[in-house]
Formats: C-alpha cells, structure tokens, sequence
C-alpha cells in the first residue's frame, strides 16, 4: 500500500454540529470551547438541538489558508441549517462533504446541507452508500433504512459527486479520507443484524461504506475522525497509522459504535486497545453509548472530553 503524504497542517478546529447530547452548562477550556450561554447579557429564547445524528464542521489552518470540510449532515432535514444558524456559522466557503456511512443518521439533512453549499463543492461517498438496508430488531422482525437520494438527484444541487472505496485527499492535501477500513482486530466485528439488499437478495451488511477523516499535526501525531466507527474505532485508528506511516495519535473523536446489548462486549477490549495508541484527546459521540463513554471517562481521566452539541474543539501542532 502506497503512503499517503498528508501535509501538517498548522490547526485544526472541529464544530460539533449534530450529536446526541447537548449540555449547555458544561465547563470549557482554550482546547474545547463550549457555546455562549447568553449573548450581550440576555439568554436566546432558541438552543441548540441534539438529535440521534452526527455532523461534524472540520477546518484545517495551514500556512494562512483555511479549508472547511462537512463530515456527515444529521439525521433531520434542518438540524445542521439550525445548528449553524445559532452559532453564526455558514456552509459559503465549505470545499466539501464527506459521508461516513450510508446510514440515516449521517446523510438525513443532505438535501438542506447541498441546498446551501458552494457550486462545485465535493461529495464525498463509498459506491455502496446507495445499497438499501435493513435491519434485524432484537425481537426479530426486519425494518427498512430509508435509502440515500440517488446520485442523479443529488447532481441537481451542482455539487461534484466523487464515488470512491479507496482513500483519498482533501483540502490541498490536508485531509485524508480513509476509504474502506480493512478489519483487523479480533473483536471488531461490524453491526449486528444489518443487511443490504444486492440484486434484489438480502445480503449480511458489513458496513464496508464505514470511512474516517485524518489530519496531520506533525510531531503532536494524527487526528481520527469517524462517523460511526462501524468498522471498528481501532481498526479505524491502526489504517489511519497504515495509510500515513505515521504512529503516534493525537486525537480520536467521533461515533465508536459501543451502544446496546450486541455491543456491550466490545467496550472493554476497545479501551484496552486504546490504551495502546495513547491518544491525548478522546471525544466519544453519537453511537458510543452512555455506558461506554463512562468507561471511557474512568480510564481516560486526563484524555476524556464529554462530547455536546456547540462545541468547537482546537488543537494545534
């Protein structure tokens, strides 16, 4: 496999725009920064909404330039819209959206996002993010994902629609997308009762779509970035280190899909494994589950940052 030579950059700063949880009382610091409470002295009669989805605002610092990138657009059509609006943010200068996953959760507002984005921005998208899915409830009966919008359909917003498996390179070289996680570990084994339509067939679904976001922070090491972690937050982390050659992790943030009984037994080797590449920063999200961010926080004390709605998180080389 060839290494990818990702250009450090001189900082990154990472909104959370949609998440599972928002606390608009918790503490800040220089690092992650925390939204206003009030503005002028008076309190907005409008928050922050959290919602079963992620959406990530990415923006990379180098030499006096600045890319912005989207990592996946909510589960509801406007959230990302309202989000932003309430954090005074714009989509005007974004170079492109990356989707994680073909899940509802990560492309729900893509038509409100595609809306509102440059001409000729980038769409980033495994091919089988497209593939109908369904899913096996744990009393048995089957429910059907509500599909992606047809790439025909999404041309409509002129946008550059870019299907790709493999990793590829973002923002002048600053951002990688990882492409299809090779599985690795022992116990990473993807999601429970997923399966994908192939040919008019129910197939098992692996989630071979599942890809992250890494940035280069020279010797302070890499930052991971996922949307689901459907692949394995470890898998995710060790390709991230494959694809660059380079080992040290400075930070790993996003869904690790540790949430319910199916995958409760994956939380403890996680952490174990974690220990091992040492990240300074651990933002779990989205699909992590409360039960594992709380073994994350125990272990972690000096790394754990408790992920809400609002938050920017800035980290320099």
């Amino acid at each position: 496999m060839e290494i990818q030579n990702l250009q450090v950059v001189d900082s990154v700063e990472i909104v959370i725009l949609v998440d599972n949880y928002v606390d608009v009382l918790l503490a800040g610091s220089e690092q992650v920064q925390r939204p206003l409470l009030a503005k002028d002295g008076v309190i907005s009669t409008e928050t922050l909404i959290a919602e079963h989805g992620l959406a990530l605002l990415i923006t990379v610092h180098v030499g006096g330039e600045e890319h912005s990138i989207l990592l996946d657009t909510g589960y509801n059509r406007d959230t990302v819209r309202h989000n932003m609006r309430i954090l005074g943010l714009k989509l005007d200068t974004l170079d492109a959206v990356v989707l994680s996953h073909g899940h509802m959760d990560h492309t729900g507002g893509l038509d409100s996002v595609l809306d509102n984005v440059p001409a000729h921005t980038k769409v980033i998208v495994h091919p089988i993010a497209f593939s109908q899915r369904h899913f096996t409830l744990p009393t048995g009966g089957k429910v059907k994902f509500p599909p992606m919008p047809e790439v025909e359909h999404l041309k409509q917003f002129g946008v550059d629609m870019v299907k790709s498996a493999g990793p590829l390179k973002l923002a002048n070289d600053t951002v990688l997308v990882t492409g299809q996680i090779p599985r690795v570990t022992s116990f990473e084994t993807g999601l429970p009762g997923a399966f994908m339509e192939v040919e008019g067939e129910l197939v098992t679904d692996s989630v071979e779509d599942d890809q992250s976001l890494v940035i280069n922070l020279g010797e302070k090491g890499l930052v991971v970035i996922s949307g689901c972690a459907h692949s394995g937050i470890v898998n995710s982390v060790l390709y991230a280190q494959e694809l660059t050659g380079i080992s040290r992790v400075n930070s790993v943030i996003g869904g690790f899909h540790l949430t319910g009984a199916a995958m409760a037994p994956l939380i403890e080797p996680t952490i174990q494994e974690m220990k091992k590449l040492a990240p300074e920063l651990i933002v779990p999200m989205h699909c992590t589950g409360l039960e594992a961010a709380q073994r994350f926080a125990q272990e972690f004390p000096d790394s754990f940052v408790r992920s809400s709605v609002g938050t920017r998180i800035v980290l320099s080389k």
